[in-house]
């Protein structure tokens, strides 16, 4: 529930970055006191006092040669954020200015307003009373919804991404990462980081037409997710959604998959772990109906209320194929999160942690994938991975 700053010295030169706002006319009182977040792996994350104690929010892209561009562009990400914000209900934090400006912080950044209010990093909701929980599970179904209504072309977002093909243009872009993460070597060792197992053979399923889905077009977050989200501080209800990098023009069964997967990714293991973070009495059994995973929404739940919210038919058609898609694009974030471990690049404390969950996403994906139909294989990985 914790937003997650910390008191080290984050490395920011606070009294150009103070000095700077106020030329840009932002009302902030000098001298300011700059925090890192711990949270985030991509981009680095500050938290901005003033001197009256007022906060600001700073994204930037992080130091260091990039792997991919198009994965820190926080240019775009406050595009987005401004768009909505100014034509839009859709809760988003309000938006001060975008500097381009290499010398004020090295990187290009943003700035905006801190949202005070709770972000859930366990799924399980543990810190909520039990006959709440699934309603705020329900409210982020719904805002949801409400980005995926949005006129895109209407609030100034025409060409923010193509109207077609984003399966077969995400497919392309996950290739061109993952490869370029996969050269990157160890800046101690030499060790190269090496291609995910499976990677080859399920961009290789997931290209071929038979198994394809039909195009449908919204405003796509990217990472759509219940730690991406602020919640009101009593109330389930959502002020504000973050973390907009990977944002495009796409298929809106994309972002529901990708909130949906953190649902119903539970080993035995995984759900004790999350268990024992904040609830460990009662019986806590997964097949127990009053255990922490049976007060929340189950997947098929999840896909009826989206289909709810949003007037469509249900079973939603391709539901197999984007929620397997969603596993694999994962599986691409952690490896990249382990290339920017191996280059020092990592941003975030818990960036070993996330990287080492790459295998095991890329594994739910051949397997959604290979019950709709076979996975054939195109490479032998054995000799040419440390995955």
């Amino acid at each position: 529930m914790s937003q997650g700053t910390l008191d080290t010295d984050p490395g920011i030169n606070s009294e150009g970055l103070g000095l700077y706002m106020l030329k840009r006319g932002v009302d902030v009182a000098l001298p300011i006191k700059c925090k890192k977040f711990s949270f985030g792996q991509s981009n680095p994350t500050f938290m901005i006092i003033d001197n009256i104690g007022k906060r600001f929010v700073v994204r930037k892209k992080p130091d260091g040669e990039l792997i991919s561009n198009t994965a820190h562009a926080v240019e775009r990400e406050y595009r987005i954020i401004k768009a909505l914000g100014d034509n839009t209900d859709v809760p988003v934090p309000k938006t001060y200015l975008l500097c381009e400006d290499t010398s004020i912080l090295g990187t290009p950044f943003y700035i905006m307003e801190f949202l005070d209010g709770r972000i859930f990093v366990n799924p399980l909701l543990l810190e909520i009373d039990p006959s709440e929980r699934k309603n705020y599970w329900k409210e982020l179904v719904r805002v949801l919804t409400r980005l995926h209504r949005v006129d895109f072309k209407k609030i100034g977002l025409t060409g923010y991404g193509r109207d077609s093909g984003y399966y077969s243009r995400q497919c392309k872009s996950l290739h061109k990462v993952h490869d370029g993460q996969a050269a990157s070597a160890d800046r101690i060792t030499g060790v190269k980081v090496g291609p995910l197992p499976k990677f080859y053979d399920l961009i290789q399923w997931f290209s071929d037409d038979k198994n394809r889905i039909p195009d449908d077009v919204s405003i796509v977050h990217g990472d759509y997710k219940l730690d991406n989200v602020v919640f009101h501080k009593t109330e389930p209800r959502i002020i504000g959604i973050l973390d907009w990098e990977l944002s495009t023009i796409g298929n809106p069964r994309a972002d529901l998959a990708n909130m949906t997967q953190y649902l119903i990714d539970f080993s035995s293991k995984d759900y004790d772990s999350l268990v024992n973070q904040g609830e460990s009495s009662g019986n806590s059994s997964l097949n127990n109906s009053t255990s922490p995973i049976n007060l929340i929404p189950n997947e098929d739940e999840m896909v009826r209320l989206y289909c709810e919210y949003s007037d469509r038919d249900y079973p939603l058609p391709g539901w197999k194929y984007a929620l397997s898609f969603s596993y694999l694009r994962n599986s691409v974030i952690g490896h990249g999160i382990a290339a920017r471990l191996a280059r020092g690049q990592a941003s975030s404390l818990n960036a070993k942690q996330a990287s080492e969950m790459a295998p095991r996403s890329i594994m739910r994906s051949f397997e959604i994938a290979n019950s709709v139909s076979p996975v054939l294989p195109v490479i032998d990985y054995s000799k040419s991975s440390k995955f």
